[in-house]
Parts: structure tokens; sequence; C-alpha cells
């Protein structure tokens, strides 16, 4: 398997696992990778923040429906 594929596993790892903390840290190793070129760098990065802002995206819609269906009528339940 080479460096690159390793990568790509490691990230989609970090994606289905869709934990904020452990893709950052992803991030921060891929900025310091050597072995790769600065376009595959650039595109597993691109892939890990993609994923970082759908999450963001997807927490704020659940708590917003959360908060909709806990005040139904008006009040807190």
């Amino acid at each position: 398997m080479s460096h690159l594929d390793d990568v790509i596993a490691r990230v989609d790892a970090a994606v289905d696992e869709s934990v904020i903390t452990h893709m950052n840290e992803l991030l921060i190793v891929l900025s310091d990778d050597a072995e790769l070129s600065r376009e595959d760098r650039y595109a597993q990065q691109q892939r890990l923040r993609t994923a970082i802002a759908h999450h963001g995206r997807q927490h704020k819609e659940d708590a917003e429906a959360r908060q909709e269906q806990l005040t139904k009528g008006g009040t807190i339940l």
C-alpha cells in the first residue's frame, strides 16, 4: 500500500467516525506530511474540511429541530 493510499484510508476512517477532534488532528498531521505532493495533501485536507463543515451544519440543524420540538406550544416542556 502506498503512502497516499494509507492517508486516504485514514481520512476515510476519520470521516466515517465523524469525530471533529480526530479530523482536526489529522488535518494537522497532513500539514506536515512531506511524503505527499502538495496537490494530494490539499485534496485530503479538503475532504476533511468538507466533512467538518457538514458535521457542523448537521449538528446545528439537529439542535434547532430539538429546540423546536421542545418548545411546541410556546414553552419548554
